[in-house]
């Protein structure tokens, strides 16, 4: 029934509503399942309630050097060249 990609766990549209009635217990398990019709991804289901951990990226930020214009600046002047 859940087959397992190399991304995310998918099931059919049929299956879905086959397993309609355990789909909690399924996310509890895989955590995040793809719902696929005829082979094209229309749906993802995520379990509300888990917390995705983002991960910080401040150590990154304090490695960059400053920008002389702020990020306003520079993009108003690559419109107005266009």
């Amino acid at each position: 029934m859940l087959r397992r990609g190399d991304e995310m766990k998918q099931l059919t549209i049929r299956e879905a509503r086959q397993a309609l009635s355990r789909l909690d217990q399924i996310l509890d398990i895989e955590g995040e399942v793809t719902i696929t019709k005829r082979g094209k991804a229309v749906a993802r289901l995520v379990q509300l309630g888990k917390k995705i951990v983002i991960p910080s990226h401040s150590d990154l930020r304090k490695k960059m050097k400053r920008m002389k214009d702020d990020s306003a600046k520079l993009i108003r002047l690559d419109r107005d060249a266009r």
